[in-house]
């Protein structure tokens, strides 16, 4: 029997054509130097009975028909394809398909002939057919020698001493392997469904707090939350963790590592692995056995998820309804088929809907009437539904407007159970206004004079009903344009105002929203195309309280702006319902894609890098002093430098920032910005533009660095870059520190340290001590030099200690240009 299977097994492996470079393919370890180009003579191509298909580079195998791999995989039509770590079977006869457990381009798929480079310096870069950049480990110079799979899934570069310096596990998609960690800082995101694997709307993460589940809304809500049961000092990041039997949170301190939740799930023989489902479920597989555990089956009932019933559709037992919202014989609502039943109404009209909840209730109004509530819906341009939480009336309670609806919840049986309404809720959902058309009915009559009476009177009825009609139609126009108008009537106030765009053409434009960039707190990215050809990064905002102080003004204030060294708007979309922003295409992203060691872009040359330092100045100089008002960015960071084709940096996200009349030489101010990058003043509210400087400085020392300022992956004594920077300096050893660091960063001494001594001035602990924006623009361009002594003055330009600043409330600037 045996050897019957050691046959079976060696001819369906010669079932399959190899390439001519076959011997790289059995050999675990791929050496660099290497190319591959995504064709069948290229990589070993297999295909599936479900017309998935995989393009090997290498692979590993962890039972005799089972193996994980590394290569070019597609699903269906097989136009496109990711660059992945999947597992798969060689033998036709299991029941499963390929399955993808890491992806390095999920959101950027490449095409046919697409290649990668595994480069002679250890980097592997992944370029379209077009031969633009899709994706690197960024490892250049790292003294790689080799590729190769892991048996638990890991995809690693190693060097001579076969220490790994890169590996897939530490950028998860939404999928973790047996004894893979979701670090705090970590993401789990879910694909759009099974045949798509774009990032979707649901996520998953663990911080100091516990474990997060949530879904991509308006504000974003979260539908699952395991809470521990108090804040924990800790020296580690918090983590979750794959196990045999197990799925482990473990949030830990100084004084136990033992879990702090343990899911447990049947032991597997075979391998298995967790994925954060489409649908928003946590699974685990164990896919030779067929086995399925849902983690949280006992503790989230099937209607708590937000999207089990499509947007507006009402939940009971796991079965899917419409809601029943008819007005003058009018249904507003109906199924687009069994499982999703899904129509966006619009404004107008609240309707109302008995015995219904919803899966999470956030921002609610305290102590507020039932027609207040109502009220405070029908104002806000983007409530799409209210709930109404009776405290002891309706003229007491608590309001929650939602600005997006996902699934409802029959709460019908709650209510029967026990009988009580102490909890009750009303649910009111906002739809169009309708008004019916009126047809008068006529008598027939053999009788001419009757006929012509009645035709008479026909005519004044319909004359009469029209006027009514006309009136009531009038009204609604003139109440629908009056709702419209408190939002943007603002908008022909604004001078020299960029192009407007249509919410349809800017959906055109981005292939509806389907490839993202980036995002903020308030806002989405995505790649667009003009109907003219122009790339453009549109920014979809969401969330916006208070739409004339917000959007508005960053509409205003940037597209008053121009300068060669500011991201440039060239239009926007406002209505009751959207809100958007057109900006120029930034095709190689923002600066923190470049310039850390253990980003996935190549790193930059010294020349671009001392380039893009001297552009962020100039920008900045003109915000600061060039301006009719001077304008404080306040969130000064490299996720904010955005960079074009030929590397010019662009300073982005200045929309929110604080104007300051020319007279006024300091502003108070709410704190705002990102922890790390936050001068010392903001503790005492006295802000001027000096804070930009400070932050100016810190990103210059994240260039010279390669690394973050403040990074909680290093070990804890090297966490904040400029403590270490500062013990340096105390020790007298900040001049071999400098030396190590031009060494390992290729950077020229002299150059590096007349640019280190800028960032130093701008660090000062008094503002009123670093320099204009200006003056640092002289001194990188060489017209002047720095005139006082910075060596005594170093270390009292750090900030204070990081447990200060986090336990500040920080407010971030949450419009950003496209990153």
């Amino acid at each position: 029997m045996a050897l019957y299977f050691v046959f079976l097994h060696l001819t369906l492996l010669l079932c399959y054509s190899y390439p001519t470079n076959a011997q790289s393919f059995f050999d675990p370890v791929v050496n660099v130097s290497t190319t591959w180009i995504n064709t069948p003579s290229s990589c070993l191509s297999l295909t599936f009975k479900d017309n998935s298909m995989i393009r090997l580079i290498c692979n590993r195998r962890i039972s005799f028909d089972t193996l994980f791999g590394f290569g070019f995989y597609c699903n269906g039509d097989c136009t496109s394809y990711q660059l992945s770590v999947f597992l798969y079977s060689d033998a036709k006869l299991l029941p499963f398909f390929p399955i993808v457990i890491w992806s390095s381009n999920r959101n950027n798929l490449v095409r046919d002939n697409a290649t990668l480079e595994f480069t002679q310096e250890g980097d592997l870069i992944l370029r379209d057919v077009d031969n633009s950049f899709v994706w690197s480990t960024n490892t250049t110079n790292r003294s790689i020698v080799g590729l190769n799979v892991t048996d638990l899934g890991n995809l690693v570069l190693f060097n001579a001493n076969n220490s790994i310096v890169w590996q897939s596990s530490d950028y998860p998609t939404d999928t973790l392997v047996f004894g893979q960690k979701l670090l705090e800082g970590q993401r789990l995101i879910a694909s759009v469904s099974k045949s798509n694997s774009t990032e979707g709307l649901f996520s998953l993460f663990v911080n100091a707090k516990g474990l997060f589940a949530y879904v991509e809304s308006n504000p974003p809500v979260s539908y699952f939350e395991y809470l521990v049961s108090e804040p924990k000092k800790r020296k580690e990041p918090s983590y979750m963790i794959l196990l045999n039997g197990s799925v482990t949170l473990h949030i830990l301190n100084d004084e136990e590592n033992d879990p702090d939740c343990t899911y447990l799930v049947p032991l597997a023989s075979s391998i298995q692995f967790l994925r954060l489902d489409f649908d928003g479920h946590l699974r685990v597989f164990e896919i030779e056995k067929g086995n399925v555990a849902d983690l949280w089956q006992h503790s989230m009932d099937v209607c708590e998820y937000p999207l089990v019933c499509g947007n507006y559709g009402i939940c009971s037992l796991g079965q899917c309804t419409c809601p029943q919202l008819i007005s003058n014989g009018i249904s507003f609502f109906k199924p687009i088929d069994d499982r999703q039943p899904n129509i966006a109404p619009h404004d107008h009209l609240l309707l109302h809907l008995e015995a219904i909840t919803y899966f999470h209730l956030t921002n609610g109004i305290n102590s507020t009437t039932l027609s207040s509530c109502k009220e405070s819906c029908l104002r806000n341009c983007f409530c799409k539904a209210a709930f109404f939480r009776y405290l002891e009336s309706e003229t007491n309670g608590e309001c929650f407007t939602q600005n997006d609806v996902f699934s409802l919840i029959n709460d019908q049986q709650k209510i029967d159970k026990y009988n009580i309404d102490r909890d009750k809720k009303l649910v009111f959902i906002k739809v169009q206004m309708i008004t019916n058309r009126i047809h008068a009915p006529t008598e027939p009559s053999s009788n001419v004079l009757f006929q012509n009476h009645v035709v008479k009177v026909f005519i004044l009825i319909i004359a009469g009903l029209s006027s009514v009609f006309l009136t009531i139609t009038s009204y609604v126009i003139w109440k629908k344009r009056n709702v419209s108008d408190k939002c943007i009537n603002y908008l022909d106030q604004l001078p020299g105002m960029p192009t407007r765009f249509s919410y349809k053409d800017l959906r055109v434009a981005t292939n509806n929203f389907s490839n993202k960039l980036g995002e903020g707190g308030f806002g989405t990215v995505y790649e667009g195309t003009l109907t003219d050809g122009t790339k453009v990064a549109v920014k979809r905002l969401y969330g916006l309280r208070n739409m004339k102080s917000s959007f508005l003004v960053e509409v205003e204030t940037i597209s008053s702006i121009h300068h060669v060294n500011l991201i440039r708007l060239l239009g926007f979309c406002v209505n009751a319902s959207h809100q958007l922003l057109v900006y120029e295409y930034m095709c190689n992203g923002s600066l923190d894609n470049w310039i850390y060691s253990r980003n996935q872009n190549p790193t930059l040359d010294w020349q671009t890098r001392k380039k893009i330092i001297l552009d962020i100045a100039k920008g900045l100089t003109y915000l600061h002093e060039e301006c009719e008002q001077r304008i404080v960015h306040l969130d000064i960071k490299p996720q904010n430098i955005l960079l074009d084709k030929k590397f010019n940096a662009k300073v982005s996200d200045f929309g929110l920032s604080k104007l300051i009349d020319r007279e006024q030489s300091k502003v108070i101010t709410t704190m705002r910005g990102t922890l790390g990058y936050l001068a010392p003043e903001w503790l005492s509210s006295v802000i001027t533009e000096k804070v930009d400087v400070f932050s100016f400085g810190i990103v210059v020392i994240e260039m010279l660095c390669g690394r973050k300022n403040l990074d909680f992956s290093q070990p804890e004594e090297c966490i904040h870059l400029l403590s270490l920077l500062e013990k340096s300096a105390k020790e007298d050893q900040l001049h071999d520190m400098f030396n190590k660091i031009c060494e390992d960063m290729e950077l020229p001494r002299e150059e590096a340290g007349k640019i280190m001594m800028v960032a130093k001035w701008c660090l000062q602990n008094e503002y009123s001590e670093r320099p204009s924006m200006s003056v640092v623009v002289k001194v990188l361009e060489g017209a002047m030099d720095i005139k006082i002594d910075l060596a005594s003055k170093f270390s009292s330009a750090l900030p204070p200690s990081t447990t200060v600043v986090a336990s500040s409330p920080l407010l971030s600037s949450v419009l950003s240009g496209p990153r």
